[in-house]
């Protein structure tokens, strides 16, 4: 059965209307505002938006340039008017040495510094970065807690999230939901909470989106989340590492003055293999040991308050005399430290007098700060 020609012709005019016109997606519309303005030395390697209007774009650095932070600044400026778009991030990286240095014979001094060598000037006067050869030994909530105890003790302190690919922070603080801000001078603000200065990836992009990036990429977000964030008044920078020995690791040691680390493990032999790794690691790149913390060394039981030492016990303790560390105490495996970990409010603010929250008190009074 043919349609008649009134028919069709309604059909062809509804299909005119907007709302049958595919809209363009936030990342085209970045693209075509950012690819006019890189110019020579940048190009455009990824855009990520999410749902809640967070732009993250990165920039990779191809030639050197004296005018970079001028562009970069430019292109901000530039996204501010894109709708949908609430806030912007622009990340540069560097996947080749620049031509120029290239070129140069290696065997003559450049009379420039290595690529990536230079420090970063402007963070607190005292930065700890807490570090686990591996994952699940709930390096997190140690460093969280730390953090809060040096709070409590009177000083101003500061906590980054360094893990950009698994960012936690903002989960343990209860403040999924919080969003940096940038202020007039193109810094970003650190998020106030529970008396810390807190940043993580994870106030950048919505909590379920996975962060697909390379590692220069990686590398140049913890950079800018050191160097481009208001640390200012601090006494204190906790840095919580993510799990191993990778690129992050050397980052930050190449660039960011660490006065000490700390090395969190359980006791068990498979957990402390990884343990000593994360030892060599700081060694290697010049960072001081401050000691290692056995996390999780006894279950504590809620009914009869009795201890078992399910993961064996002294294993630590016992790492620490081998390697020749400083020993900073024992955690234990209690249900109130998950329970107000998962409710973001650390068991050293919500129960300061408690046996768990002391634990994490007398490591912090071992660690010579």
């Amino acid at each position: 059965k043919q349609l008649k020609p009134n028919r069709v012709g309604k059909i062809f005019m509804f299909s005119n209307f907007s709302f049958f016109k595919k809209q363009a997606s936030p990342e085209k519309n970045i693209r075509e505002v950012v690819v006019p303005l890189l110019g020579t030395g940048l190009e455009l390697d990824d855009v990520k938006v999410s749902p809640d209007g967070q732009a993250i774009i990165v920039l990779v650095v191809t030639e050197d340039s004296a005018d970079l932070p001028q562009r970069k600044s430019r292109i901000e400026n530039a996204l501010a008017g894109i709708k949908g778009i609430s806030k912007t991030m622009v990340v540069l990286t560097g996947q080749s040495r620049p031509t120029h240095l290239q070129q140069e014979d290696p065997r003559k001094p450049s009379g420039r510094p290595a690529p990536n060598t230079e420090k970063i000037t402007g963070l607190p006067p005292v930065i700890i970065a807490v570090a686990s050869g591996k994952g699940g030994v709930g390096k997190s909530t140690v460093a969280v807690n730390l953090a809060m105890g040096l709070s409590r003790a009177g000083k101003k302190v500061g906590i980054l999230d360094a893990d950009i690919y698994g960012p936690s922070l903002p989960r343990l603080l209860g403040v999924v939901e919080k969003r940096v801000e940038a202020a007039e001078d193109k810094r970003l603000q650190p998020i106030d909470v529970q008396g810390l200065k807190a940043m993580s990836m994870g106030f950048m992009v919505d909590e379920a989106a996975p962060m697909i990036w390379r590692g220069p990429m990686v590398q140049s977000a913890l950079i800018q989340m050191c160097r481009d964030v208001n640390w200012d008044g601090l006494d204190i920078l906790v840095i919580d590492l993510p799990p191993g020995t990778g690129d992050i690791h050397l980052t930050l040691a190449q660039r960011v003055p660490v006065t000490g680390g700390i090395v969190v493990s359980t006791p068990q032999d498979i957990a402390l293999v990884d343990a000593r790794k994360g030892f060599e690691m700081f060694r290697k790149v010049g960072v001081p040991v401050l000691g290692i913390v056995e996390n999780m060394a006894y279950y504590c039981c809620p009914n009869c308050g009795n201890k078992d030492d399910i993961f064996g016990t002294g294993g630590a303790e016992a790492e620490a005399v081998k390697t020749g560390v400083p020993f900073l105490g024992r955690i234990p495996l209690h249900r109130s430290i998950r329970a107000l970990s998962d409710a973001g409010t650390p068991v050293v603010a919500a129960s300061p007098d408690s046996p768990e929250a002391r634990a994490f008190t007398e490591v912090i009074g071992k660690m010579g700060l």
